[in-house]
């Protein structure tokens, strides 16, 4: 009976990784890793691990792809001096 859900939460989760793999940018990159963390806790549930996939919630969608966007952020900030190369 909870064949069909769980075929269709593996290819979100197929789909979600794929695009994470194909992504260039890496704040768009950062987005698309939450949404797979999104599709991870859900698979997680629908698989009767509810806690794994609360953690892969909080973790997997929120704090790794928050702390990509910190770093990206830190990455291409201007130099506050004016001089250097613009990127």
């Amino acid at each position: 009976m909870d064949d069909p859900l769980i075929v269709v939460a593996l290819l979100l989760v197929a789909a979600s990784a794929t695009a994470a793999v194909a992504t260039r940018d890496p704040a768009r990159q950062a987005l698309v890793l939450a949404l797979l963390g999104l599709c991870l806790a859900v698979l997680f549930t629908v698989v009767q691990a509810p806690d794994v996939g609360l953690s892969q919630l909080a973790v997997g969608s929120a704090v790794t792809p928050l702390l990509i966007m910190l770093s990206v952020r830190k990455v291409r900030r201007k130099p506050k001096d004016g001089k250097g190369e613009e990127r």
